[in-house]
């Protein structure tokens, strides 16, 4: 009698499992998916975290991604365009095509323990105060549970996920678009950790640079300092003329550089040096300009200190392109996840974080709000993700994977996406980058829009150009500088 009653209670509850799965809507599937793998993910955002592989050189990293989406019924095809580390996953079968973004590169010269004081990690020289970490590892939740949806629900179409290496100054993603790598993508999905909850359709600068290299001749700097010809004395001389220059340009532009190489020893005239530039704005064309005005005064340096100089383009990135149809989309998928939600242990951390921040941050509670939706913002910053918004509609969105009030590329940033506030923000994201492409596997019209308004914002007869030209990808530009 107990065995039979048994039974009837397991069917009944079979049954009610089964009708609730059979309502729940694909939305409500993907983001069950992503929740149910959230620990297996942010264990793999948190051995890259580890890692902190900088530019071209993320093995480790972009293998670990890789292998997970190959465990998922993915096929990965690995090196594109040039880059060993760049690959592209795909499932699926026919249109539409929706690609997801991922990367994985980490910051030279900064590092950070998982503490909420300023503890640079004794074993590490880099960090992901980008929080690419959470990026990678997010985009492969969110296409993943994609394909489990697809697959279950037999909707046409195929996710693909492009794995894309040294976003930081290296431009992965610009080689993959010369290479026709996004021909036949319908839409493009992105996102980027931050201090915020957002889909705002943001703008970026355009951004070119260059590491220019002066030679010179070597001498005793006591003793034969007229047999000396400083190939630094050139990297200073260009450097404070480009700083004369400032004064002359527009204003929205933005020239930063860094000394790489300044010689040996300070009784060694150096025979070589080489400084670091960027050169941001945000017209393309006036990036160029400008660009070609800072080589102009490397050319004068170089005369007026006996030295030569050359430089080697390392980057060119287009202006974000922006979408209103694929964003709108995108934020009412936000405000559906919702913010990130602290606990106790959490909020203690924020709070510590919060009280090294300079000016005055926004409380840690800022975390859990959706940002209202703004037809235009400014991000300030550059991104090779620009260029691939000028062949694909492109649509991203920001979490707040740091406590709020962090900036980027700050050790801050490095210690949130070390543990679970950096976690949280980037489930969050993984489940919004896949509601929205739900969307535009089911809703036709929303593709539609999303394509004639990038149509129209490229004008007609658009021909993509990359800024940095047909060079190959700089695979050791995070080498050391050395002389020829």
């Amino acid at each position: 009698m107990r065995t039979g009653r048994f039974v009837v209670i397991v069917i009944a509850f079979g049954t009610l499992c089964a009708d609730g799965l059979a309502a729940q809507g694909p939305k409500d599937r993907v983001a069950a998916s992503i929740d149910g793998q959230a620990p297996r993910y942010a264990a793999l955002a948190q051995r890259i975290w580890d890692y902190a592989e900088l530019g071209y050189l993320e093995e480790r990293s972009s293998g670990e991604l890789q292998a997970e989406l190959r465990a998922a019924g993915f096929s990965v095809e690995p090196g594109v365009a040039g880059m060993p580390t760049a690959f592209i996953a795909s499932w699926g079968r026919g249109a539409p095509v929706v690609g997801v973004l991922a990367e994985f590169d980490a910051l030279p010269g900064i590092s950070q323990d998982r503490v909420p004081e300023r503890r640079p990690h004794p074993e590490l020289t880099a960090g992901h105060a980008c929080g690419h970490h959470l990026f990678g590892a997010g985009s492969v939740a969110a296409a993943i549970a994609v394909k489990q949806w697809l697959e279950a629900s037999g909707t046409p179409g195929t996710i693909r996920l492009y794995g894309t290496p040294a976003e930081e100054g290296g431009a992965g993603k610009v080689y993959m678009v010369r290479e026709g790598l996004f021909g036949d993508v319908d839409a493009m999905l992105h996102w980027h950790p931050g201090d915020r909850n957002t889909a705002a359709p943001w703008s970026t600068l355009s951004n070119k640079s260059a590491k220019f290299r002066f030679h010179g001749v070597s001498a005793h700097a006591a003793g034969a300092p007229e047999q000396g010809r400083s190939a630094l004395d050139g990297v200073e001389a260009m450097n404070h003329m480009v700083n004369l220059l400032r004064e002359h340009v527009p204003q929205e532009t933005r020239i930063h550089y860094v000394i790489t190489h300044g010689g040996s020893a300070p009784n060694v005239i150096p025979d070589f040096a080489e400084v670091f530039y960027y050169v941001r704005n945000p017209d393309p064309e006036k990036v160029v300009e400008i660009f070609d005005r800072v080589a102009s005064a490397a050319e004068g340096a170089a005369l007026g200190t006996g030295t030569r100089v050359e430089y080697e383009v390392i980057h060119g990135l287009f202006a974000m392109l922006p979408n209103l149809a694929l964003a709108r989309a995108m934020h009412a998928n936000l405000e559906r996840v919702g913010g990130v939600a602290y606990d106790a242990e959490e909020r203690r951390f924020a709070e510590a974080i919060r009280g090294t921040l300079a000016g005055r941050p926004p409380p840690v509670a800022a975390a859990a709000t959706v940002q209202p939706f703004a037809e235009s913002t400014s991000a300030g910053g550059s991104t090779d993700v620009a260029d691939v918004s000028w062949v694909v509609p492109t649509a991203g969105l920001e979490t707040a994977t740091w406590v709020p009030g962090t900036p980027a590329h700050s050790w801050q940033a490095i210690a949130a996406g070390g543990i679970t506030i950096g976690e949280k923000g980037m489930i969050n994201a993984a489940k919004a980058l896949a509601m929205t492409a739900v969307d535009l596997f089911t809703d036709p019209e929303l593709l539609a829009a999303a394509k004639a308004e990038q149509a129209e914002r490229v004008g007609p007869g658009f021909v993509y150009r990359p800024l940095l030209g047909d060079r190959p990808p700089p695979l050791d530009y995070r080498l050391p500088a050395k002389p020829d």
